[in-house]
């Protein structure tokens, strides 16, 4: 079914205004107020309006396909749920068509595409849940307009030639470990595989520079750092990683809320009360985070953005080839819970 273009009639009843006033603000006439123009554009971004969609990229409706690659189902977490829903229908409305392909792991080794793909019939490749540096160095060598959302770690350190798009880590991560740390945390340990991609090496790099510049150690002897697989998700092991701790810490940061909220499992397992006797955070803001007991502190990942924006830039590389490659930042936010002081 195709979906309905949007028009300026509906931007109005959206924001409660006549069409005029939403005329003039496209159309640069008459006098409008800054806050009345500012509520029609973010409301016509927001509804996917084309003109509005990214500067310089058109709502001509075009043909052709997007592969999207990805080693993991997407719709087996909140962040991928949200990303594709947001992603597939911007992508549509710029007129492109959505095929997806898992990458297998044999595909992983022998550096191949997935055997349904045919490259032929392909105007754009994007990538995600995908780490491997030589299998992404392999699909950006391809000459297609590509775009990686989040990579492999230590990405910022290369040169892909490729457009890249990644929620912030850092910051956030640095904001919600001063944050235990004025709650009274002075041992943190954190959890995850920070070699696993770059968003979970950010995040170290951002708990990492809080604690140094609190004055604090990073002990490793307090974190559990393990290469990342289905182990983490077996709360009997979690609980085997805690006892092996020398001392259990005040304060553990998480990788993703994954993560935190089975590592809460394995403390309330312990007998231990969380936060009085340790504080946990994560990563992500999952809907699981809202509902968990206690409440989680989180970094909430803005997924439905990412897709949109993601989906733009894609449809912006295939009409401008040469146009400047980007690697963007979104902007993340920390949301308190009642897992910390």
């Amino acid at each position: 079914m195709a979906l309905k273009r949007v028009t300026m009639q509906d931007i109005a009843d959206a924001c409660g205004l006549s069409r005029n006033t939403v005329s003039k603000v496209f159309n640069g006439r008459g006098s409008v107020p800054e806050a009345t123009k500012n509520l029609v554009i973010a409301t016509a971004r927001e509804l996917g309006y084309y003109q509005y969609s990214i500067e310089g990229v058109t709502g001509k409706r075009q043909n052709g396909n997007i592969a999207l690659l990805t080693q993991h189902k997407l719709m087996g977490h909140s962040f991928g749920v949200y990303f594709l829903s947001s992603f597939t229908d911007q992508i549509s409305r710029f007129g492109y068509t959505l095929q997806m392909y898992e990458v297998s792991p044999e595909d992983l080794t022998d550096k191949v595409l997935p055997a349904l793909l045919d490259l032929e019939h392909v105007v754009g490749i994007v990538g995600i849940e995908l780490f491997d540096r030589e299998y992404i160095n392999m699909v950006c060598s391809l000459g297609k307009p590509t775009v990686f959302v989040d990579c492999y770690p230590h990405v910022v350190e290369s040169l892909i030639h490729c457009d890249f798009v990644s929620m912030e880590n850092v910051t956030s991560e640095t904001v919600i470990v001063n944050h235990m740390i004025s709650g009274g945390a002075r041992q943190f340990g954190f959890v995850g595989d920070v070699e696993h991609c770059n968003s979970f090496y950010e995040r170290w790099i951002g708990f990492c520079g809080a604690l140094n510049a609190a004055g604090l150690s990073v002990n490793r002897d307090l974190c559990i750092l393990k290469e990342d697989s289905d182990l983490y998700g077996d709360v009997d092991w979690m609980l085997e990683q805690l006892d092996a701790l020398p001392y259990m810490p005040d304060a553990f940061v998480c990788a993703n809320d994954f993560l935190a909220i089975k590592i809460m499992n394995a403390l309330k397992r312990k007998g231990l009360s969380i936060p009085s006797d340790v504080m946990v955070s994560g990563f992500g803001g999952s809907p699981e985070s809202g509902v968990v007991e206690p409440s989680l502190t989180t970094a909430k990942i803005p997924s439905s953005d990412i897709g949109r924006f993601t989906a733009t830039l894609i449809a912006k590389r295939i009409q401008q080839p040469n146009f400047t490659h980007h690697w963007t930042y979104v902007k993340t936010t920390p949301v308190w819970g009642d897992s910390t002081r």
